[in-house]
């Protein structure tokens, strides 16, 4: 179930959205579930004071949020990509007044999304089959990487194990919660900041700044760790390192929370073609999910291999999907999502792959702002 919702979701909000606020829109998405880690957080702050039964209060109250998007899903109109696919056209126009507003022309948008579905639906071949066509190079490579990237920058760790972390440098079990419960704070921050500058500056920009912060980050706790604990560990970091640690963490945090956080939820969301969206975002949240998984497994094991050496790991990493995106990334700020195929063909790499594509007629809130800007 939670594998569909984080599947749909920001491919709901993509399709939804104005042109030129998409990506806030789905960064808002990204924002809530750090709003549901950092809830869980204080729960398990005050359970871990409540002997006997506090661990039955850390699961039980993952309740009400099921209950919340049950109900909530009742109210919420379908998409109308969705619906013209299904051939739904005069609900399709509906659902778009009512997503833009009773006065809003609706009608070029809906021409826009008839056009891209007719092209969808002249390949006989399903979506799955269809996403490893040449043509579709470009979809392919972001819907592996992109995904696998996030979770090679270390965050998935670095979150889960944020107790952990600050248990090792010389937090008590209570002090170390607290700190977890810091960095969320630190991170609905960041995610905000993203939500607000990710349509203004673009992704590629949010991208590289993030890539620069994660780097002096992990360098720092590569440094630290290894002089104050080398090796072997066994001593208590000093009070200043301790200190640095924590604010390193939160920077990196910070970084994250600017860049591929919301940004990992963002690309998959709007990138795709309406004939392998389905496609593109099941093996994106897949490659994810998987990682995240065997990541959670084999970190504790990592970390006594590799000691201080694994965020020096992580660095390295975070230079090669930053220069990855860097030569392989375009940008798509304010790029309609049935305008997106002319994003690839004037890519000097993905230009040899993807045919130019005749562009839309661009409706009247996607002009505003730049929206058709490359």
């Amino acid at each position: 179930m939670i594998v569909r919702f984080l599947q749909s979701a920001p491919v709901y909000l993509a399709e939804i959205a104005p042109a030129r606020w998409r990506g806030a829109f789905t960064s808002i998405f990204h924002f809530f579930l750090n709003v549901g880690m950092f809830v869980a957080d204080l729960v398990n702050y005050r359970a871990n004071t409540i002997p006997g039964w506090g661990w039955r209060l850390s699961l039980g109250v993952g309740i009400i949020p099921a209950v919340v998007i049950l109900v909530g899903a009742v109210f919420i109109p379908d998409s109308p990509n969705s619906l013209v696919l299904r051939g739904k056209v005069d609900e399709a126009r509906h659902s778009l007044r009512r997503i833009r507003g009773p006065a809003a022309d609706v009608d070029v948008e809906l021409k826009d999304i008839m056009r891209a579905a007719e092209e969808g639906g002249r390949h006989k071949s399903g979506a799955f089959r269809r996403i490893l066509m040449r043509e579709y190079r470009p979809h392919l490579v972001m819907a592996i990487f992109i995904p696998l990237f996030f979770e090679l920058t270390g965050m998935i760790v670095v979150t889960l194990f944020a107790p952990l972390l600050f248990f090792t440098i010389g937090f008590t079990s209570q002090k170390a919660i607290l700190g977890s419960i810091i960095t969320d704070v630190v991170s609905l921050a960041s995610i905000s900041v993203a939500a607000l500058s990710v349509d203004r500056f673009g992704r590629r920009f949010l991208f590289k700044l993030g890539g620069g912060i994660l780097l002096v980050c992990l360098v720092g706790m590569t440094w630290i760790f290894g002089a104050e604990l080398g090796s072997n560990g066994g001593k208590a970091m000093p009070r200043p390192y301790a200190v640095a640690v924590v604010a390193l963490v939160c920077l990196f945090v910070a970084g994250f929370g600017i860049s591929w956080g919301p940004l990992k939820w963002i690309i998959p969301s709007e990138i795709f073609p309406l004939e392998v969206r389905s496609a593109g975002q099941s093996m994106s949240e897949s490659i994810s999910l998987t990682l995240t998984f065997v990541q959670t497994q084999s970190f504790l094991a990592m970390l006594c291999s590799f000691k201080y050496g694994s965020f020096a790991y992580n660095a390295a990493w975070v230079v090669v999907m930053t220069a990855f995106i860097i030569a392989f990334l375009p940008e798509t700020k304010g790029v309609p999502i049935e305008a997106m195929g002319a994003v690839w063909s004037r890519h000097w790499y993905w230009k040899r792959f993807v045919k130019p594509a005749p562009e839309p007629t661009p409706a009247p809130d996607k002009l505003a702002d730049g929206s058709l800007e490359m």
